[in-house]
């Protein structure tokens, strides 16, 4: 029972169906949806507080309220993130979390905007920095580059005309072995030195009063023959190796993410910094002033002891000059939610993995500078970026177009990785005689299915019941997709069943245990022959059940979509609020266009399937000296890592407290393998004959139904927390368990 709250309009004396209705407005209200808060929508009309009607609840029944406080209210940016929201909750449509349009930078963290910053801010504090992540950069990057800087700087005075570019290069050399606190900046040449003038003294800009003059080597940069004969050194033996060096410091510490800001770094000097004439190059370290000012507000840097008046700190920074390089910190961990165009920092890092895969798998066919077993796993970590980019675009367009296109888009591309490497797989199995290929695709459809109502949810419940003490969730959505998962787990293995009925027992070798002909027999080997008499009960019963079987899960599959977005769309009860972002009104900027979404997703899927070809043609190893059984191989590898997108949004929508989503994940890739890829692939069985049959081995439909019920028997009260999430997770651990210690299939 919801707590009673306080009526805030001062009806507290009212009507006993107005009170309950209030305390399930607060109960509801505790949970929170994606990007959006859910709330009792009471239906009142507009006016003043003070003359505003009675709300819905106190005009109607209790069952009326009961309907009227469980819709979800989804505030968005803009129109386009508006709908792919809604998309998000419809059934049968990829469940995205990235952004598809470019967030206003006033509505982002401030964590976030540090992410996106150059490093050319100077803060005013940036505190200590002696941290772990500045003394990693010292040990990975900082103490061999400000070595090389001295080599070459070495090399530069040996040229005699390269001495003003030694002198930049001895002081980057400092710069470099620890940046942190110090400041880069572009400064202006003084006239005198711009017109090649000599003098008794000159004045400083920078400090402000007359110099004496002095040789320095600085001062033979000017104009005339030392000019171009010093930038001619520098281009020549100086640049290029610093240059490589940086690039090389970039992309380390780009692959590494945490390390991006010294990416930045060394991007910044390589493009902005050793271009330039030493003479405009200053380096000089940061250093805190006290503010002499009275009455300035305390500011977190000013460091007093807690009574004594606030001393605020300043950085003392020239007033001169472009400020080019500042940089406190080395790392940061929150760049995991770093993006490039709306592409996840990980999704870019693995992109040119793809490219390695093709150019290593298509040229070096036969394996000299490397094995199957590195090509196969090169060919399954490539999947990964690529079904980000398909899901991203399949995200972008349906969220950019009308229902009928988003549908269509879903249901053509929304399973489009897993069914090329299924359908690679069995042309190849076909080409070659084995059935060892069809065996593996069951259990890479078994592992699917398992994983997404096991593992999936029950990850997600995990590791968000660690922020959230309990999650709740759409009881009622769910239970769709559990009666659809039902259905069609019962027609999947309806065939299966059958054979076990009618099929005809075969062991490959016997033994009589007791030597008499008619005691106990000690049988090895045994299956279900549906082949006997020439096939007649598998071509005049069996396929024809499976034939069947094919249409009907599709039917039910499209008669579940119609249900649940046309017919009975208020079972999700979403509503998305027409002022996006109160105080904010911006237009839909999108990171990728319709058409530049369509290009990335048909390329996405050529590659797709060019490194699922590689996969497998370079599995055929792993299958025959594997130690380890076929089926753990196809349970686990084959079924999870095209999944791995899917499982990180199902987690970050549980971070949320928006578990409904992350049930849903699992829920609509079960129902798709069984209602869309399982009949493709025997659609495909008509017009390419493979191996691929619709029977299944035992323990494939002992998992598979074990789960489902398991899966229904958590999700029946509409709430669950870390605890029920473990169950899940742990039952899948020992599934994976029977299925390693389990003899390999026959045919393999």
């Amino acid at each position: 029972d919801a707590p009673k709250v306080p009526d805030p309009r001062g009806d507290s004396d009212g009507p006993r169906r107005g009170s309950l209705c209030e305390r399930h407005c607060a109960a509801i209200n505790n949970v929170q949806g994606d990007l959006a808060e859910l709330g009792c929508h009471l239906h009142r009309p507009r006016g003043p507080p003070a003359t505003s009607t009675p709300s819905c609840c106190q005009q109607h029944s209790e069952e009326v309220c009961e309907s009227c406080v469980v819709k979800t209210t989804l505030t968005a940016e803009n129109a386009v993130e508006a709908n792919k929201l809604s998309n998000n909750y419809k059934f049968g449509f990829k469940k995205w979390k990235s952004h598809v349009t470019a967030r206003p930078w006033e509505d982002r963290s401030e964590i976030v905007k540090e992410l996106y910053s150059d490093l050319n801010i100077v803060r005013a504090s940036g505190g200590s920095t002696l941290t772990c992540g500045n003394v990693l950069y010292l040990l990975l990057f900082g103490w061999w580059l400000s070595l090389l800087y001295v080599l070459v700087a070495a090399v530069m005075f040996i040229t005699i005309m390269g001495a003003p570019y030694g002198r930049l290069c001895w002081d980057l050399a400092g710069y470099f072995l620890w940046p942190f606190g110090k400041v880069i900046q572009k400064v202006e040449v003084p006239k005198s030195h711009q017109a090649g003038e000599a003098g008794v003294g000159e004045s400083s800009a920078l400090l402000g009063g007359p110099t004496p003059l002095r040789w320095h080597p600085r001062c033979w940069v000017g104009t005339g023959y030392w000019h171009h004969a010093s930038t001619a050194a520098w281009l020549c033996l100086g640049y290029p190796v610093l240059a490589l060096a940086h690039g090389l410091v970039c992309v380390t510490a780009w692959l590494l993410i945490i390390l991006i800001p010294v990416a930045k770094l060394s991007a910044r000097a390589a493009s902005r910094v050793l271009p330039l004439p030493p003479q405009r190059v200053l380096i000089r370290p940061l250093r805190m002033v006290s503010d002499p000012g009275q009455g300035q507000a305390p500011t977190p840097c000013s460091g007093g002891i807690l009574g004594d008046p606030p001393v605020p700190l300043q950085t003392e920074v020239p007033l001169e000059g472009e400020v080019i390089l500042c940089c406190y910190r080395a790392a940061n961990p929150y760049y995991y939610k770093y993006a490039v165009d709306g592409i996840n920092v990980f999704a870019v890092n693995l992109l040119p993995l793809v490219l390695v895969t093709l150019v290593l798998g298509y040229v070096d066919s036969p394996n000299h500078l490397t094995g199957s077993a590195v090509k196969f796993t090169l060919a399954l970590l490539s999947i990964m970026p690529l079904s980000y980019y398909i899901g991203m675009a399949i995200a972008s367009i349906s969220a950019q177009s009308n229902f009928a296109v988003g549908a269509v888009v879903n249901a053509t591309f929304g399973s489009i990785t897993e069914l090329t490497f299924y359908i690679t797989a069995l042309i190849k199995g076909s080409r070659e005689g084995n059935r060892c290929y069809a065996e593996v695709v069951k259990s890479a459809l078994t592992g699917t299915l398992v994983g997404c109502v096991l593992f999936v949810p029950g990850l997600c419940m995990v590791i968000g019941g660690i922020r959230h003490q309990e999650q709740r969730f759409n009881s009622r959505s769910a239970g769709v997709s559990s009666a659809l998962l039902f259905l069609s787990v019962g027609g999947v293995f309806a065939p299966t069943l059958f054979s076990k009925v009618y099929g005809k027992l075969v062991c490959g070798e016997c033994h009589n245990v007791t030597q008499n002909p008619l005691g106990h027999y000690l049988c090895h080997n045994c299956h279900f022959d549906l082949m006997d008499n020439n096939g007649t009960l598998y071509y005049s019963h069996v396929q024809p059940l499976v034939y069947t079987v094919s249409i009907l899960l599709p039917a039910a599959y499209l008669i579940g979509l119609f249900f649940t977005l046309k017919t009975h769309t208020h079972i999700y009860d979403i509503h998305i609020s027409d002022c996006h972002m109160p105080g904010h009104h911006h237009s839909a900027v999108v990171h990728w266009s319709r058409w530049r979404a369509l290009v990335i997703l048909l390329l996405s899927t050529l590659c797709m399937s060019a490194c699922a070809d590689l996969a497998t043609e370079h599995i055929s190893p792993i299958l025959t000296n594997s130690t380890i059984s076929q089926y753990f191989i196809g349970v686990t590898v084959l079924a999870m890592v095209p999944e791995l997108p899917e499982i990180v949004n199902g987690i970050q929508f549980a971070l949320q407290n928006n578990l409904s989503l992350s049930i849903e994940i699992g829920n609509c890739i079960a129902v798709q393998v069984c209602m869309l890829q399982i009949p493709i692939l025997v659609l495909f069985t008509i017009f390419y004959p493979t191996n691929f049959t619709l029977v299944f081995s035992d323990l494939h439909v002992y998992a598979s139904m074990f789960s489902v019920v398991l899966m229904n028997y958590i999700f029946m009260d509409g709430k669950c927390d870390y605890f029920q999430g473990t169950v899940l997770v742990m039952v899948y651990f020992i599934l994976l368990a029977v299925y390693f210690f389990a003899p390999s299939p026959s045919g393999c």
